[in-house]
């Protein structure tokens, strides 16, 4: 955790950007949305407005600094030649309002004028023609690289395979458009799905998605998708002479060579031109052949567009405004628990089944507890559902006049529905979660990869896909069970190779040789971090000590407060988790006994040091091993607070920021002459 960002502010961001990656995963490369645009647009402002205010925590790889996600495995991968950014959003009139206020401003003028269009609802892909002729197609991945899908492209009949040729094409035209689904396809395809008694697709754009991403071209060719193009990249005019001045003009190119685009395109004046085409288009909605999620609004001026430029993720002359999702009625006919693969308790409603955003609904979730309450969600109410392409659509608001006598109120169980372990809830907290992490099958597949990562047991090879098949064949229930691994079993599991599995197994055997502040760690301790795990091993020197803690010899520790205190002792006070502690240790799991320091008397106990450059000896991770040991802190970042800057080649920015500050800088030398000088006083 970086000096001056708050422990709480680290945390949640760190969750923030482990939930949006997930979330990108499963939306743009399964393409199977676990949660709702709304949702996931949700997740992302909040961790924006978390960098804005503390920027040490915007880190290189943060959702916020990329578009999207990867290219799938099964594709070559392509590089764009101009990156495929996505659009940022408006949600309400006043977020439209503000996006015209800022292009006025940045431009100088009372009133522009802005080409606008059904947001489709599909796979983004740019089409390369040269001399005419249909070259290459990609999806736009995470916006710089994308997916090699050419082959899949040709099957759809809605692309030319050759423009037609009169003398004024440019030489390269790059276009850019949605892969898409029409309705009437959809409901036919989901028709023949279920008389083949197959899953259903869950929207038109999740069925053109994975309709396109087939390896067989003929699988793609089956499935009825069509095309619309929006716009061009990359273009080298040539022969025409001088390109289009406006937007508009583009989409009027596009349609004369015969590319699919909007119909309902138009050209309009000011904000208010543009929010009676939003409600216009709103109107018709329903009416259209394809699904739509919304209107996009781009400055119609090639040449102010240039002038707008870009953001890091996003064009400053566009943006994409949602309609609001789709709402009905039905009836809840229960109110259960779903437990999520870090513990986390979610109260999910059981409808009656509705059709709502095309697709019959019969869960909801309910968020947690709090939302529960407030919304005052009772079996047998009537609720208002709301679904925007979501796979688990919310409860809006229930219709009380229409509440029944006797209709129940929801109560947060005391006991994990998978495991039997309690659930609690901390106090600043909105989340309830079970205790039970070691043994929980809901929380397994997320313990293991936690026990067995770099920074916990270390354990070499103990991948997804491994765990995976470990876990679903029910051969490891807990992380103890995986010092009963033996080579001829791992063997039998696909992908696994004798080699291979030999090898997971001697760094299983190796992991049994640990410290205690790794083990500490790998537990998956809620809020216990490699710092914490480190600061609790020095405290109690051993494990026996910690397990017999109550919260107030907790409170002793550095930098442990009430919340981490009751985490702790919830955690070891789970009879279920003390079990697998004590099969691991009886599986050899071991670490040297040390002394405890209840008092943290350290000889750097009370200075922070930031790190930055190359040291002639001591790696990183050395050198902040060097001074955890001896008491100090090590922060990611300088700031008022930072006591020392370790300084070693190319040192970058943080030795201005020390300079500005007035931090003393130390080299490795005067490093370790400080901690012998401090051991001598």
């Amino acid at each position: 955790m970086s000096a001056g960002v708050p422990r709480k502010a680290a945390e949640r961001a760190a969750d923030l950007r482990a939930a949006i990656d997930k979330h990108n995963y499963h939306y743009y490369v399964e393409d199977a949305p676990a949660i709702s645009d709304e949702e996931y647009d949700g997740l992302f402002h909040e961790l924006e407005a978390l960098e804005r205010d503390y920027p040490e925590l915007a880190t290189q790889d943060s959702p916020t600094q990329r578009v999207g996600a990867a290219p799938a495995a099964g594709f070559a991968p392509v590089t764009h030649r101009l990156p495929m950014l996505s659009l940022n959003n408006a949600f309400t009139t006043d977020e439209a309002a503000a996006f015209d206020r800022r292009v006025r401003e940045i431009l100088r003028v009372d009133a522009v004028d802005y080409e606008v269009e059904p947001k489709f609802d599909g796979l983004a892909v740019s089409l390369t023609y040269e001399r005419g002729a249909f070259t290459f197609g990609a999806t736009r991945g995470d916006g710089f690289t994308g997916e090699n899908v050419t082959a899949n492209l040709r099957t759809i009949r809605a692309i030319p395979l050759k423009l037609p040729a009169d003398g004024t094409l440019p030489s390269l035209l790059e276009i850019r458009g949605e892969v898409l689904m029409n309705k009437r396809d959809f409901e036919r395809l989901n028709a023949a799905q279920a008389a083949k008694g197959e899953r259903l697709f869950v929207n038109p754009r999740n069925a053109a998605a994975g309709g396109l991403r087939q390896l067989d071209p003929k699988m793609t060719a089956a499935r009825g998708l069509t095309f619309v193009a929006y716009g061009v990249g990359q273009v080298d005019w040539g022969s025409r002479g001088r390109p289009p001045a406006t937007q508009a003009a583009v989409m009027d190119f596009l349609a004369e060579l015969r590319l699919p685009v909007a119909r309902e395109r138009a050209v309009v004046r000011g904000l208010d031109g543009v929010l009676a085409y939003y409600r216009g288009i709103g109107e018709k909605r329903d009416g259209l052949a394809y699904q739509i999620d919304g209107v996009v609004y781009k400055v119609n001026d090639l040449a102010q567009q240039e002038r707008l430029g870009f953001v890091s993720r996003a064009p400053r002359f566009a943006v994409a405004h949602k309609f609001p999702a789709e709402e009905m009625p039905t009836e809840v006919l229960a109110v259960e628990v779903q437990v999520g693969r870090t513990g986390a308790i979610t109260p999910v409603a059981r409808l009656k089944p509705v059709f709502v955003g095309g697709v019959t609904v019969t869960n909801a979730t309910l968020h947690n507890e709090d939302e529960v309450r407030r919304k005052d969600v009772r079996v047998g109410d009537t609720v208002i559902v709301r679904r925007a392409g979501d796979v688990i659509p919310e409860v809006v608001r229930v219709v009380v006049e229409k509440r029944p006598k006797g209709a129940r109120e929801f109560s947060l169980p005391r006991k994990c529905p998978e495991c039997g372990s309690a659930i609690v809830r901390l106090p600043d907290e909105a989340i309830a979660r079970c205790t039970g992490g070691l043994v929980c099958p809901a929380q397994v597949k997320q313990a293991l990869l936690h026990f067995a990562s770099r920074r916990a047991m270390d354990i070499e090879g103990m991948g997804d896909k491994l765990v995976d098949q470990l876990v679903e064949g029910k051969v490891v229930r807990t992380a103890a069970d995986l010092y009963k691994l033996g080579v001829a079993g791992l063997a039998e599991l696909e992908r696994m190779a004798e080699k291979s599995a030999a090898n997971v197994v001697a760094a299983i055997d190796k992991s049994r040789r640990t410290t205690l502040a790794r083990f500490i760690y790998a537990l998956g301790i809620r809020h216990v971090g490699e710092t914490t795990a480190k600061d609790l091993a020095r405290h109690f020197g051993g494990l026996d000590a910690l397990l017999d803690a109550d919260e107030a010899a907790l409170l002793d520790v550095h930098d442990v407060g009430p919340v981490l205190a009751q985490s702790i002792r919830q955690f070891f006070g789970e009879p279920h988790n003390r079990e697998i502690i004590a099969q691991l240790r009886a599986a050899g799991v071991q670490w040297p006994e040390g002394a405890p320091q209840r008092a943290a008397t350290g000889k750097l106990h009370g200075l922070t040091f930031v790190l930055t450059g190359t040291l002639p000896t001591l790696s990183r991770e050395d050198a902040k091993e060097l001074i955890e040991s001896h008491g100090g802190k090590v922060a990611g970042s300088v700031s008022k607070k930072t006591n020392y800057l370790v300084a070693g080649d190319d040192p970058g920015s943080k030795l201005e920021r020390a300079g500005e500050l007035g931090v003393p800088v130390l080299d490795e030398q005067q490093l370790k002459a400080t901690i012998n000088r401090r051991r001598g006083g």
